[in-house]
């Protein structure tokens, strides 16, 4: 992932690194010649959500971040340099893969994580009880459990990472996002 993101100039966002890594063909990933580095497809053994837990570990660790200045680019920070030159070791948690469902709700579809952070979970049921008391409107009204539930499978940590969640728009993110991503971030940092 380093590697890509290097190869890559700094300048493309996550999806475009998990699909340069996953071997895309894409027109974006063709167009601009990218199929032809070194590291296009080494990574096509592993599902997109593998690599999209890789990066955020990679950017909560300090070795990348996004650029939301520049269409949320992922830049190299100056740590990361140790670890490309096999200098320091990097060590991650191995991708705990959140498994989806198709189920039928009241004739729509909803993908709904089955594996997911249950204490994590716990504490953002909290956080919106607190916020919907506050409001004076039913919790479901803030966020619905499976926006929840994706919340505590996916572990956002930046406002772009948030409205990746279902059930997360730009009104729901502006109003309750810093909340919900502090509250992650917290629970992140406390282990």
């Amino acid at each position: 992932m380093l590697s890509c993101i290097f190869r890559l100039q700094q300048k493309f966002g996550i999806n475009h690194l998990i699909e340069v890594l996953r071997g895309s063909k894409s027109a974006s990933v063709v167009d601009r010649g990218h199929d032809k580095l070194s590291t296009w497809g080494i990574g096509k053994d592993k599902s997109h959500e593998f690599w999209l837990s890789i990066i955020r570990q990679i950017i909560h660790l300090g070795y990348a971040s996004q650029d939301i200045t520049r269409g949320s680019s992922v830049k190299l920070n100056s740590q990361a340099r140790a670890v490309l030159k096999g200098e320091v070791p990097l060590q991650l948690a191995e991708p705990r893969i959140a498994l989806t469902t198709n189920v039928k709700r009241r004739g729509a579809s909803s993908r709904a994580p089955l594996n997911y952070d249950r204490k994590l979970f716990a504490r953002l049921k909290l956080l919106r009880r607190s916020l919907a008391e506050e409001l004076d409107v039913p919790p479901y009204l803030v966020f619905n459990d499976a926006t929840l539930a994706e919340m505590a499978a996916m572990l956002p940590t930046s406002p772009g990472e948030m409205l990746a969640v279902n059930g997360v728009g730009e009104t729901k993110l502006n109003r309750f996002g810093n909340e919900f991503l502090d509250e992650i971030s917290d629970y992140l940092t406390q282990g």
